[in-house]
């Protein structure tokens, strides 16, 4: 793994740090390459039950390194723009796909691709420090990184064109507001808050977070008929698992359930 991010996974949680602070956390080719390979890790490997995506310093990421980025457009011009495919399509679809969690902690600003990636995420937790940019068009630049699916369906149409075409910092308090994210804490508090959800769901049904993420994803693309067949096949797999049984007997127990994650 690189220098610029860490990786580590604990009791079933996979925590990715960017960790190039000094940068503001802005994707270079080392970092994007990294961080693609830690999340696609992360979705293969069975132990890991939830994934924990955060960054050091200032910044949760700032999106594209450009001073990399303006050495590669005066040596490849438009050719330069591969990294969209070579990274940052394989960095959303492995937060957005994967069959476990992701909950993004965003611990400052969330510019470009890096607010793409959060957006990506199952849920997202951010300080009260923090802020969003979708930073494109002021580069003259369209969306990456699955923005201009994950936004609408954040936020309505509307209000994605609105920050899409209009670039600006939107503060936390107004993120929550909107619903960009689903919980403001403090800077202080962002590190064990995080954490605290994100072993939680570690250690809940992670088959049913599966599901439920494949469902979920299913019905933004299709009608409602459709939807309710996709629904009840899931729900077949899912009231087949070992941890829907653990549940119904803790339940008629009394107990709390220890999930197996299968």
């Amino acid at each position: 793994m690189a220098d610029t991010v860490a990786h580590d996974t604990t009791d079933g949680l996979a925590t990715i740090t960017l960790d190039r602070p000094e940068a503001m956390n802005a994707l270079n080719r080392e970092t994007k390459e990294a961080l693609r390979d830690a999340l696609e890790e992360a979705a293969a490997d069975t132990s890991v039950r939830a994934v924990l995506l955060t960054g050091t310093g200032r910044a949760f990421c700032v999106g594209q390194d450009l001073k990399e980025h303006i050495e590669a457009l005066r040596e490849h011009g438009g050719e330069a723009l591969t990294t969209v495919t070579d990274h940052y399509n394989p960095i959303t679809r492995a937060i957005a796909t994967m069959p476990k969690p992701v909950l993004a902690a965003v611990n400052g600003v969330a510019a470009g691709a890096g607010a793409g990636f959060a957006f990506a995420a199952d849920y997202r937790i951010a300080a009260d420090t923090a802020a969003f940019n979708t930073s494109f068009a002021g580069i003259a630049l369209t969306a990456d990184s699955g923005m201009s699916w994950t936004l609408p369906r954040l936020i309505g149409p509307a209000r994605a064109a609105d920050l899409l075409l209009f670039p600006r910092s939107v503060k936390a308090d107004e993120a929550l507001e909107l619903g960009l994210v689903q919980r403001v804490v403090t800077a202080d508090e962002l590190p064990g808050t995080a954490l605290e959800l994100a072993r939680r769901l570690a250690e809940g049904p992670t088959a049913s977070y599966a599901a439920l993420k494949e469902s979920l994803a299913f019905g933004a693309e299709h009608t409602l008929a459709e939807t309710l067949e996709k629904e009840a096949e899931l729900q077949v797999r899912a009231g087949s698992s070992e941890d829907h049984h653990i549940a119904v007997e803790a339940f008629v127990k009394k107990e709390k359930p220890r999930f197996l994650g299968r």
